[in-house]
C-alpha cells in the first residue's frame, strides 16, 4: 500500500511563496521520494491575487485565514514564507496542532520570538513527533554542500580564518518603504536578511560555532523612503526607514579561529554576491554564489605546484544533489536549492537522512543569537559573548 501523500500548506505568496511553490511543484519530478507532496492550501491576504496565485502554481485550495489552515486536520506540513514578525505566531500555532513546520529565515524578527519558537518545537516533538526545518537554502547549493563535506573529511585541518560577505545593491534611495525596511516587521535590515545566510554558511561549512563578537558596525544610510501602500493616506509621502542598510562584524570561532562578516544592500555593482572563504592549516575553500556551480579549493599537499583549483560541482554524480538533475556541466540555478531542500524535508519526515545536515529551529536559534549579539556589539561598542545574549 502506497504511503499517504504529504499535505502541504504554504503561508505567503510573494518572493518566497513563488520559490517554495516551485519547489513543491518540482520535487517529485526529480527526486525519488517515500511520500509525494500534495500542494493542498496556500494562504495570503489578498483574495483576488490569492486565487490567481493558487491557479498558477497548482495549489488545490486557498484561504485568507492562516490560523484555520495551520490547525486543519488535513494538513501535515506548514511552510512559512511570510514577513519575519509573523513567523512565531504561525509556527507556534502549527506546532501546537502537531504539524511539521518549515520556516523561512531568519527564524524570527527578535531573539525572544525565536526562543519561543524553539520551546514550542521541543514540546511538539515530544508530544507528536513534529519536525522543524528552516529554509537556509544555500546549504543545498551543491558547492556549499561539498565544502561542508570536504571540511568534515579533514581537507582543511584546523580552521584559522573565515571571511564572508553578502553584497547587494537594490536598497538605494529610490527603493520604496517595503516591509523589509520596517524594523517592527523585519527586526533588522541587511543584517537579518543577508548576514543570517552567511553566518549559517560559516557555521555549516566549518562545523564550528561563533562564540563572541569582538566588534561591529551598523549603519542606516537611507533614513527615509517613499510609502507605497495603496490603502494608506500616506502613500506617496516619505516615512522613516527603521532598519540597517549595512552591518559588518568580527567574531571568534569555537575552534580558535577568527571570522569576519559583512552584509549590505548598498554595495554598488553587486547584485547577489553571497561569498565566503575558509582558510585552514591544510587547505582553503572559497565560494561565490554568482558562480554557484563552482567551488575553489587549495591543497597545501600539492607542494610547489599548489594553486587554486576550480571544481565544477555539476560534473560527476558524486557531488551533492546533482545526480537528481541534468547531465554533466548543465548548470543549476537558485530555484534548485529550494527543490533540493524540499527533497530533504520529505526524506526526513519519512524517517530518512538528508544529504547534508538540515537546520531545525534549535540550529537556527544559534544563528539568531549571533545576529542579536552583533547588533548589541555595534550599539554598545563593546565585545559581546554570544551565549549569554
Amino acid at each position: 500500500m502506497a504511503p499517504e501523500p504529504l499535505n502541504v500548506a504554504l503561508l505567503g505568496t510573494k518572493f518566497m511563496g513563488r520559490a517554495h511553490s516551485n519547489a513543491w511543484l518540482s520535487v517529485a519530478k526529480f527526486f525519488d521520494l517515500d511520500r509525494q507532496p500534495n500542494m493542498h492550501t496556500v494562504v495570503g491576504r489578498n483574495e483576488a491575487e490569492l486565487a490567481a496565485f493558487a491557479h498558477r502554481w497548482g495549489w488545490a485550495e486557498h484561504s485568507v485565514d492562516w490560523h484555520q489552515t495551520v490547525t486543519d486536520d488535513r494538513i501535515d506540513l506548514v511552510d512559512i514564507g511570510t514577513p519575519n514578525n509573523m513567523h512565531a505566531d504561525q509556527a507556534i500555532a502549527a506546532l501546537e496542532a502537531g504539524k511539521h513546520v518549515a520556516c523561512e529565515k531568519p527564524l524570527a524578527h527578535s531573539l525572544g520570538a525565536a526562543e519561543a519558537m524553539v520551546a514550542a518545537a521541543v514540546q511538539s516533538y515530544a508530544k507528536s513527533g513534529a519536525r522543524t526545518f528552516v529554509w537556509f537554502n544555500y546549504r543545498r547549493v551543491p558547492a556549499v554542500a561539498l565544502a561542508h563535506q570536504l571540511v568534515r573529511r579533514g581537507a582543511l585541518g584546523r580552521v584559522y580564518h573565515a571571511r564572508a560577505a553578502y553584497l547587494q545593491s537594490w536598497g538605494g534611495p529610490d527603493t520604496p518603504l517595503l516591509w523589509r525596511f520596517d524594523g517592527d516587521v523585519a527586526g533588522s535590515g541587511a543584517h537579518g536578511d543577508l548576514n543570517a545566510h552567511i553566518i549559517d554558511a560559516v557555521r555549516f561549512v566549518t562545523g564550528e560555532e561563533i562564540t563572541a563578537i569582538e566588534g561591529a558596525v551598523e549603519e542606516t544610510f537611507i533614513t527615509e523612503r517613499q510609502v507605497v501602500d495603496p490603502g494608506s493616506s500616506a502613500s506617496g509621502q516619505k516615512d522613516a526607514s527603521t532598519v540597517d542598510d549595512a552591518v559588518a562584524f568580527l567574531a571568534r570561532l569555537s575552534g580558535g579561529g577568527i571570522a569576519s562578516f559583512e552584509a549590505t544592500r548598498l554595495a554598488t555593482g553587486y547584485h547577489n554576491a553571497n561569498r565566503f572563504e575558509i582558510h585552514g592549516e591544510r587547505g582553503a575553500l572559497r565560494f561565490d554564489f554568482e558562480r554557484m556551480n563552482e567551488l575553489e579549493y587549495y591543497n597545501v599537499d600539492d607542494g610547489p605546484t599548489a594553486g587554486w583549483r576550480t571544481i565544477d560541482v555539476t560534473r560527476g554524480a558524486e557531488h551533492p544533489f546533482v545526480d537528481a538533475w541534468w547531465p554533466d556541466s548543465h548548470g543549476l540555478g537558485y530555484e534548485h536549492t529550494f527543490v533540493n531542500q524540499a527533497a530533504d524535508i520529505i526524506t526526513m519526515i519519512s524517517g530518512g537522512t538528508p544529504v547534508v545536515p538540515m537546520p531545525d529551529f534549535a540550529d537556527a536559534l544559534r544563528t539568531q543569537r549571533v545576529l542579536d549579539a552583533a547588533l548589541e556589539a555595534a550599539r554598545r561598542r563593546v565585545p559581546i559573548p554570544v551565549d549569554p545574549v
